[in-house]
């Protein structure tokens, strides 16, 4: 396959961190990116060259290009942490060489050379060579939210509690763990924000679902955390809400953070309880996992593509958006609930 000399891509504005943090919703592209065309990069030893077909938009994105994420911007240079392409090149090692011609999903990492562009760098220990019968949006959001899943829901088969808790209960990530929490007689509590995401969870696997707007929410939650005593708390809002919950859980309940959907300021409502009721809190970043438990990264793989192939598994499509109007339209394709959005080079 030949390959250009230049490309079109979203590139970043910003570089570092920002230091006017301006919350988690994307509301215009404008102040982040900018479109334009950038010189096809060359892959490394180590690396390889994808012709990207779909690239997936996670919140960590969107915290990423707003420079609130634990990686700093390159400015200049494509956003998107995640996709699925062929591979064009490869670097000089061996294993990067033999993945040309693969269809692989792929994350940029910290090559600073993202997916939303029409092609990218990734490290080739991190690509995932897919089945066949993987779709390109499957495969395009293979790794962040898949992976994450199967992370955290061993987390809490190690603990040994059936319950545990859920924050953003109607995102990809939460669903594909309430399905597997339904496969293995596990029960999860989850909070939502819209009375019509409720049937949807609990139809797929959720114990309970409880809408953090309504009037009787934290009656609600008490009622279910008495019920099943979970001591497991998997959050991506943070914020009043995570406060709340965590505040009403047992002894020995471990918070795991995983992201801040919520910008307000997150308070620990009763730090005793750190001390005399052996509480936690702790973070997860799926970077790290794979670092921390390479044993484990290969099954998860094989069982995320298995999980896809027949049907288990879903990714829910909200959009697959043009990357020559993604400036236009992706904030607003991002605001609808329930579904993934993705850009096409």
């Amino acid at each position: 396959m030949a390959i250009p000399s230049e490309m079109k891509a979203l590139l970043l504005v910003g570089d570092g961190y920002t230091r006017t943090p301006s919350g988690f919703a994307l509301e215009a592209m404008e102040p982040y990116l900018e479109p334009g065309e950038i010189a096809v990069p060359a892959p490394g030893p180590t690396q390889v060259l994808i012709k990207v077909s779909l690239a997936s938009i996670n919140p960590s994105d969107i915290a990423f290009i707003k420079g609130q994420y634990g990686q700093p911007r390159a400015k200049g240079q494509p956003a998107g942490f995640e996709g699925v392409g062929i591979v064009v090149a490869g670097g000089d090692e061996p294993y990067p060489k033999s993945l040309v011609g693969k269809r692989v999903a792929f994350a940029t990492g910290v090559t600073n050379w993202g997916s939303w562009a029409e092609n990218a760098v990734a490290e080739a220990v991190v690509c995932i060579p897919l089945l066949d019968t993987v779709r390109d949006e499957d495969g395009a959001a293979m790794i962040v939210n898949p992976l994450t899943a199967l992370a955290m829901f061993d987390i809490v088969k190690q603990e040994g509690e059936k319950a545990f808790i859920m924050t953003a209960g109607a995102s990809q990530l939460c669903k594909l763990i309430a399905g597997l929490a339904k496969e293995e007689g596990y029960r999860p509590i989850v909070t939502v924000r819209r009375d019509e995401q409720i049937p949807l969870l609990k139809e797929i696997g959720a114990a309970h679902v409880l809408n953090e707007k309504a009037a009787d929410f934290k009656a609600a939650l008490r009622e279910a955390i008495k019920a099943e005593q979970p001591r497991i708390f998997l959050d991506a809002v943070t914020g009043p809400l995570a406060s709340i919950i965590f505040d009403a859980m047992p002894k020995r309940s471990r918070w795991i953070i995983y992201g801040r959907l919520d910008g307000e300021a997150t308070a620990i409502r009763e730090p005793g309880q750190l001390i005399f009721q052996h509480k936690h809190i702790e973070g997860f970043w799926l970077s790290e996992w794979m670092r921390q438990f390479r044993d484990k990264r290969g099954p998860a793989i094989l069982e995320a593509q298995k999980r896809f192939s027949d049907g288990r598994w879903s990714t829910d499509v909200t959009a697959v958006v043009p990357l020559a109007e993604a400036m236009a339209r992706v904030p607003a394709e991002l605001a609808k609930p329930n579904g993934k959005v993705f850009i096409k080079p």
